[in-house]
C-alpha cells in the first residue's frame, strides 16, 4: 500500500474527514487558519460579543448556559465568561460513563473558585451500552450517546430554565472543514445533523434497536423541537468565532488561574497533558480511528502545533512515528461494555476503514497502562447475549 498523501505544511492525511488539498498540496484545514490568524478583525468580532452578552444579561435567572465537560475548551470558555464579563451561568454536564477522577478533581475545583451552578447529569448505562454497542457497528464510532447527548441535553435545559444564550467552545472549524472561519456557524439541528449525530438520529437509534430501548429513554440525544427554541429566542454560538480559539495559551491560564491539571492519555504524545483527559475510553476512540483512517490524535495534536508557528512538519513526522497507532489498555474494558470479543471488534472497526488507508492488525503494538487506570470503573458488563443480538443483525443487514 502507498503511504498516504498528507498535508504540505501539517500532517493531517487525506483519509481526515472533509479534507482537500490545494495545487500546493496545502489542506483546506491550513488555508482556514491563513484567513482566522489574516483576515478576521478580532476587536470588532469581541465587540459582537459584548452586545450579544448584553443583551441576555440580567433578563433571566441565568445569562447564559455553558456546556461543560471539565476538559481544557469548556473549562476556559467557563472562566473566560465569568471574569471577562461577570456572567452568571449555568453550567450543564453532560456525564458519557467515563469521567476519570483528575477530570472530576478539576471541575469541583473549577465550579467552587469561580462560584457557578451545576447541573450534572447521567442517562442510563444500559441505554448507553446498547448505543455505544450500535453505533459501533454501524459508523465505526462507539460515541453517539456521547456526541449527542453532549449538544442535545444542554438545550433541553436550556428550554427547562428558559435560558435562551447557550456558549459553547472552539468552532469546528478550527479543525475541520464542516464549516470554515469565513461562514457563520450557529451550534444548531443542522449543525448538529451535518457534525454530530454520525448520521444517525434518535429515531433511526430506535429503529434500528428493535424494541431495545423506549421513545423516552431517547429525549437526551434528541435535538429539541424548533419550535420550543425558537419559544425562548435561543442562540447557541461558539465563543471561538468571536476570540481567537489558542489551546496552549488557554491551558496555561486556567492551570495559573484556576489549578486546572492535565493528565496521561494514551495515544496522546507526553507534551500534550492537556488533550481529552475527560474519558478513559479516549485511547480506544483513537485506536478505531487508526484502524480506519491510518492516523490518529498524534497528527492533530502536531498540525495544530505547525498552524500556530510551534513546531515544524520533521519534527511533527518525528513524533507520529513514535507515538500513533498503540493498541490501549483500555480496549479490554471496552469489550467487556459492549460484550464482544477483540476478533470481533477488529473485524467491525476493518469493516469502516476509509481508502486507501488498509490496516494490518499484525503491527500494532501496545501502549502503556495510565497511572490512575486501575482507579477506572470496570463493572457494568454487557450482557453476551444482548450483543450477539446486536451483532447478528449487523451482520444480515450487511449481506
Amino acid at each position: 500500500m502507498r503511504e498516504l498523501m498528507r498535508c504540505t505544511r501539517c500532517v493531517i492525511p487525506e483519509t481526515h474527514e472533509t479534507i482537500i488539498f490545494d495545487q500546493n498540496g496545502v489542506c483546506n484545514i491550513c488555508l482556514q487558519h491563513d484567513y482566522k490568524q489574516r483576515d478576521i478583525d478580532w476587536k470588532e468580532k469581541k465587540k459582537e460579543l459584548d452586545i450579544l452578552i448584553e443583551n441576555h444579561r440580567g433578563k433571566h435567572d441565568y445569562d447564559c448556559i455553558i456546556p461543560f465537560s471539565g476538559g481544557k475548551d469548556s473549562t476556559w470558555a467557563l472562566y473566560y465568561l465569568v471574569k471577562e464579563y461577570g456572567l452568571k451561568p449555568l453550567v450543564v454536564r453532560f456525564d458519557h460513563g467515563f469521567l476519570r477522577p483528575n477530570l472530576n478533581e478539576n471541575t469541583l475545583r473549577t465550579i467552587r473558585k469561580l462560584g457557578v451552578d451545576f447541573h450534572n447529569f447521567t442517562p442510563n448505562w444500559k441505554v448507553v451500552q446498547k448505543f455505544m454497542l450500535q453505533s459501533f457497528l454501524e459508523k465505526g464510532d462507539f460515541c453517539w450517546h456521547c456526541h449527542t447527548g453532549i449538544f442535545a441535553y444542554p438545550m433541553w435545559v436550556a428550554i427547562r430554565y428558559e435560558v435562551p444564550l447557550i456558549f459553547w467552545g472552539e468552532p469546528s472549524s478550527e479543525y475541520t472543514s464542516y464549516y470554515s472561519y469565513d461562514q457563520p456557524e450557529e451550534v444548531d439541528e443542522k449543525r448538529f445533523n451535518r457534525i454530530v449525530n454520525l448520521g444517525i438520529t434518535a429515531q433511526d437509534m430506535f429503529v434500528r434497536l428493535e424494541g431495545a430501548v423506549s421513545e423516552r429513554d431517547l429525549k437526551p440525544f434528541r435535538y429539541p423541537p424548533l419550535k420550543e427554541l425558537r419559544r425562548i429566542q435561543y442562540r447557541s454560538v461558539c465563543l471561538g468565532s468571536y476570540i481567537p480559539w489558542d489551546v496552549k495559551s488557554q491551558t496555561k491560564i486556567i492551570e495559573e488561574e484556576l489549578g486546572w491539571q492535565g493528565d496521561d492519555v494514551e495515544n496522546v504524545p507526553p507534551g500534550y497533558r492537556y488533550e481529552k483527559i475527560e474519558c478513559y475510553l479516549q485511547g480506544v476512540r483513537d485506536y478505531i480511528k487508526y484502524i480506519k483512517r491510518g492516523y490518529t490524535r498524534p497528527s492533530h495534536l502536531a498540525s495544530i502545533d505547525i498552524r500556530n508557528r510551534r513546531m515544524n512538519r520533521d519534527q511533527a513526522m518525528e513524533l507520529l512515528n513514535k507515538y500513533e497507532g498503540k493498541r490501549p489498555p483500555s480496549l479490554e474494558l471496552f469489550l467487556r461494555f459492549v460484550g464482544l470479543t477483540e476478533t470481533e471488534f477488529m473485524e467491525i472497526a476493518l469493516s469502516h476503514g476509509v481508502s486507501p488507508y488498509k490496516h494490518d492488525p499484525l503491527k500494532d503494538t501496545m501502549g502503556t497502562k495510565p497511572h490512575d487506570f486501575g482507579a477506572w470503573p470496570d463493572y457494568g458488563e454487557m450482557p453476551r447475549s444482548y450483543a450477539e443480538a446486536q451483532l447478528n443483525r449487523w451482520r444480515r443487514h450487511r449481506r
